[in-house]
């Protein structure tokens, strides 16, 4: 009787694993490198490409305000651009490193490094030309006035 090979989930709902059945349809052919298909790699070696961090937000509201809050600890306020409109505000950034560390000397490496953005849809409309933004222990704050759609302005018609 042939030994079954597959796990126990896959005997019990009966789904094979196709990455096995496919290794074995794989031919191992030698590849040619030229100058063109090296130039090619170069130019598509996204691994290289620095990638921008998505930046962490609590977005929250008290009666009057949108409030946005970011942890960008390690950045100067020059270095940060907020860009908002009535209803999406933009953050940009970059975090530099204090020093140059060698990979293997890490135990643990979890910060992030690098150009960070995060655009943030907001759940109404804000007066973009009131908000105001802050940055202290490393936590920036942006206070959007929110618009009140209720309130009416009256305009005084002049004679000319």
């Amino acid at each position: 009787m042939p030994k079954d090979h597959r796990s126990f989930f896959e005997r019990l709902t009966g789904s094979v694993n196709a990455v096995e059945d496919d290794e074995e349809e794989i031919v191992r052919e030698p590849m040619i490198t030229t100058e063109k298909t090296k130039s090619a790699a170069k130019a598509g070696d996204w691994m290289n490409e620095e990638e921008e961090g998505q930046l962490a937000v609590d977005v929250f509201q008290t009666p009057s305000e949108i409030i946005i809050q970011a942890v960008v600890a390690g950045t100067k306020p020059d270095e940060l651009d907020v860009s908002i409109t009535q209803d999406m505000v933009t953050l940009r950034g970059r975090r530099q490193k204090q020093r140059e560390i060698l990979g293997e000397d890490y135990y643990y490496q979890e910060l992030y490094w690098g150009a960070f953005s995060r655009s943030i849809l907001l759940p109404q409309e804000v007066d973009s030309d009131s908000a105001e933004a802050t940055l202290k222990n490393g936590i920036l704050s942006i206070k959007l006035p929110k618009l009140d759609k209720n309130r009416v302005q009256k305009v005084k018609v002049k004679n000319e």
